[in-house]
């Protein structure tokens, strides 16, 4: 039986994929063998020596220790992707939103007296003409799941759009338009955008990304769109470019202070992946993720770990979790071979200081061997599946 503790409310379609007849899920546990997150803070938690697996039911894992987790060889999943679709469309909903002028027009209308109401929307609504998207320029800086689909949504608005993405991996240049076009720097993005969306995780060298100098490089009244994290912007040298007219909207997801009272700034309640599709889409993404690690080692979408997937080909797989150090392959296999037990198949991976191995063996593996496994320097988890 595994047990699994959520720190908030998860979708229960996503909890349905953990059978409760192996497993037990609970909001207060101890040490559980994994943990299933959305936004609670873990960083002061204590973390039982029991723990093997996180998952963060979406994307950013800012609110978990990733460090502490890689010293205790506990791996973090997240679900990249699952909620794209609805922060696709509270983008292009967004741009639409400051375009036109909609939320200053819905103002107006509504603190209009009812006597004469016809007459005075037609004499106000000269003050809130706005602009249509075609032919403008969406400059967007991060091209990963959320920033591909939000490229391709926009390119069938009729915008063009270019993209600034140094890491972009296959799997999202496969999925991306053709017609994107792909720029060299975030400085000659800033310079040819009207509008700027980030989508990027909030890391040192992504703080204050669009700051005074860049600000500089924008069009005259290009609308900054922020969906991706607080601190990516930094909003004193932005509420200056929207006081001197030289930025026209600040649209974000994360207001933080009374700069939401801006009447250029259009500030919503961390909206991006509040839909009940969203929600229930990475609950499964992550469910599904750590069952698979828990019952058969496999490590997809982690944040902290390698991706390691191997078809089970034995009947015993044992799955390693070590420190990323010279010969822990080779005295894996000697304890393996000093006990007569065949290797079927194997695969290691490694990613920075930890590193992960699997392996199928033929017939049955005694607790002996497996506490001669974990007493090797350098093995944090070891488990016979």
């Amino acid at each position: 039986m595994f047990t699994i503790q959520t720190l908030n409310n998860i979708s229960s379609i996503g909890l349905e994929k953990l059978p409760r007849d192996s497993y037990e899920v609970a909001t207060k546990m101890s040490n559980p063998d994994a943990i299933l997150v959305r936004s609670a803070k873990m960083h002061e938690m204590e973390i039982g020596d029991n723990l093997k697996a996180v998952g963060r039911a979406g994307a950013g894992v800012n609110n978990i220790p990733l460090e502490k987790m890689n010293d205790k060889g506990v791996v973090v999943f997240n679900a990249p992707g699952a909620n794209a679709n609805a922060v696709k469309e509270l983008v292009i909903s967004s741009m639409l939103l400051a375009s036109r002028n909609i939320c200053q027009a819905w103002d107006y209308v509504n603190g209009l007296p009812l006597d004469n109401l016809k007459t005075a929307i037609e004499e106000g609504k000269k003050n809130y003409a706005g602009s249509e998207l075609p032919g403008k320029t969406l400059g967007i800086v991060g091209l990963g799941a959320i920033g591909v689909q939000i490229a391709n949504a926009a390119n069938m608005l009729g915008m063009q759009v270019i993209g600034f993405d140094p890491s972009i991996t296959i799997k999202s240049a496969w999925k991306l338009s053709s017609d994107v076009a792909h720029v060299l720097s975030v400085d000659e993005l800033f310079s040819r955008s009207d509008f700027v969306s980030f989508h990027v995780p909030l890391v040192e060298s992504t703080k204050n990304l669009l700051n005074k100098e860049r600000i500089a490089l924008l069009p005259v009244g290009a609308t900054i769109l922020n969906f991706a994290r607080d601190g990516i912007i930094d909003e004193d040298a932005l509420i200056a470019a929207l006081e001197a007219g030289k930025v026209n909207y600040y649209v974000t997801d994360f207001p933080i202070d009374d700069k939401k009272n801006h009447k250029r700034v259009i500030a919503l309640p961390h909206l991006g992946a509040s839909t009940i599709e969203a929600e229930d889409n990475c609950a499964i993404m992550v469910a599904n993720q750590v069952k698979d690690y828990l019952e058969n080692g496999n490590i997809v979408n982690s944040v902290n770990f390698p991706e390691v997937k191997m078809p089970r080909s034995g009947g015993v797989r044992l799955a390693i979790t070590h420190q990323n150090i010279p010969n822990m392959v080779g005295q894996i296999s000697t304890v393996l071979a000093d006990a007569r037990i065949n290797i079927i198949d194997m695969s290691n991976k490694s990613r920075d200081e930890v590193a992960y191995t699997l392996i199928d063996i033929e017939g049955e593996i005694s607790d002996t061997v497996v506490d001669s496994l974990k007493k090797i320097e350098g093995a944090l988890i070891v488990r016979a599946l």
